[in-house]
């Protein structure tokens, strides 16, 4: 009997057998857990959760500037030829080593506010910070969902090839049936043999996408693209109350509003540069502080009187133009080298006081910072403003884009179930050999065609009914 070369389908089964149990040893991934992989690899979440926690740090630092500063200084060195000597401040010709301690600290008692609109200000900055975290893993998750549906769309797509190609492979049997029987001419085969090839074709086209699908979401998961994966998957059901056409644009846009971390986030950003106005305004007001500290030295030419010895000192007078030499007794000094630890204790000196700055006139620098502040708070409006504007584009086009495919599904829902109907009776007309094979085929590929549609619209009416969950604040899942 003239055929199909069976060795080239059980070729065929044999490999799809090998990568079914391939498949089957591979790791299977939910949506979920793709996302909490990316939320620990993402490079863009890395990047902003490391903002986050620098605006801790400046938080903190904030905070710390209430505290008195507090700093502890030791000198020592060495001085030579007519110098003064900084413990006895005589002047010396001679090397004189010297050592000195001190402890200082001072507080601000009155800035202008400049503290405490500067912890205002890093709080408010920390709140932008995390919100931009937020809105990094919300796009990150929105991202992961697209790649995640599309793998599931094509597997979709190559098991219909795969179903099609067997089809195929069972009309080419029974068009065998058909040529031995007389009832249609041999010729027919090779409408079937050509349908088969475009089947094929049509698996390898499928499975190609597969992969390209998965190395997509691997890319958008920071996953080793060698790490073999299967995604879970769940099934998709269109909800029932889903229906894009009775959403109203205005209630979804504010609820987006309030829901898009992306907006609190440059709220935040406008508070800040509003208090950063505060800021300035202080340089321009007097400053208080308080002050104290504590020193002591030493010097190796330093010495203490231990006593005194008595002692005759002669000097020469003139009594009637005679020179007479006459002793007077003096006492002279004891002098020895003053411990180091005795030089600490009578060296030590303490101060405190208070310390009144009142700005007069600093080349205009003050008045630029408070003009600067002032700009960057229009800067900071105006961005505010551009992003809530881009949030209205982008709730507006979700929502058309979701209309619409509502309607694409619905048209390749009635479109598919026409072309089945067509295929199932040209099916029974070709098998009464009242059809040839090319009326057969035509209607093949009709439902082949009506097929794709539905699978991929789908899809495409699923993910953008997820992009409208993501703008209401919903958890993005398939379930």
């Amino acid at each position: 009997m003239r055929g199909f070369p069976y060795e080239r389908l059980f070729f065929l089964l044999l490999i799809s057998t090998f990568f079914t149990s391939f498949g089957n040893a591979q790791e299977v991934w939910s949506l979920q857990r793709c996302i909490e992989y990316a939320r620990d690899h993402s490079l863009n979440i890395k990047q902003a959760d490391y903002n986050v926690t620098l605006a801790h740090v400046n938080a903190r630092q904030a905070r710390l500037e209430r505290l008195p500063n507090l700093s502890a200084s030791v000198t020592g060195g060495v001085q030579w030829g007519r110098t003064i000597d900084p413990t006895t401040n005589d002047f010396n010709n001679q090397r004189i080593s010297f050592n000195s301690y001190g402890v200082n600290a001072n507080a601000l008692v009155y800035g202008g506010g400049r503290i405490t609109n500067g912890i205002r200000q890093m709080d408010v900055q920390l709140k932008a910070s995390e919100y931009d975290s937020d809105y990094a893993f919300n796009l990150t998750a929105l991202n992961i969902a697209n790649a995640y549906l599309q793998i599931l769309q094509s597997e979709e797509q190559l098991e219909n090839a795969r179903k099609r190609h067997e089809l195929s492979l069972k009309q080419l049997e029974q068009t065998e049936k058909l040529i031995e029987a007389g009832v249609i001419p041999e010729n027919d085969r090779l409408d079937i043999l050509a349908q088969v090839a475009r089947d094929e074709q049509a698996i390898v086209q499928a499975e190609n996408l597969v992969e390209f699908n998965y190395l997509n979401l691997k890319d958008q998961m920071f996953l080793d693209l060698s790490t073999e994966i299967k995604v879970e998957a769940p099934e998709l059901v269109i909800p029932a109350d889903a229906n894009p056409e009775a959403m109203n644009f205005l209630e979804l846009y504010t609820q987006a509003l309030g829901t898009q971390p992306q907006v609190k986030a440059e709220e935040y950003r406008l508070e800040s540069a509003i208090i950063g106005e505060s800021i300035a305004k202080a340089s321009l007001y007097p400053t208080l502080a308080v002050f104290a500290g504590i020193d002591t030295r030493w010097s190796s030419a330093a010495k203490s009187v231990t006593g005194f010895q008595s002692d005759i000192q002669e000097q020469t007078i003139y009594i009637d133009n005679t020179p007479v030499t006459v002793g007077f007794p003096v006492d002279i000094p004891l002098l020895e080298k003053t411990s180091y630890r005795d030089q600490l204790d009578q060296n030590f000196g303490q101060n405190l006081g208070i310390s009144l700055s009142l700005p007069i006139f600093n080349n205009g620098r003050s008045a630029a910072s408070l003009q600067r502040a002032e700009i960057s708070t229009k800067i900071a409006d105006v961005r505010n403003e551009q992003v809530k504007q881009q949030l209205r584009t982008e709730v507006h086009t979700a929502l058309a884009n979701a209309r619409a495919a509502h309607r694409a599904y619905e048209a390749s829902l009635k479109s598919y179930e026409a072309a089945q109907r067509a295929f199932e009776n040209a099916q029974k007309r070709f098998d009464l050999g009242s059809i040839n094979t090319l009326e057969y085929t035509s209607a093949r590929n009709a439902l082949d065609m009506a097929e794709n549609d539905l699978t991929f619209n789908r899809y495409d009416y699923l993910f953008r009914l997820k992009i409208l969950d993501f703008y209401l604040g919903r958890e993005i899942k398939l379930d």
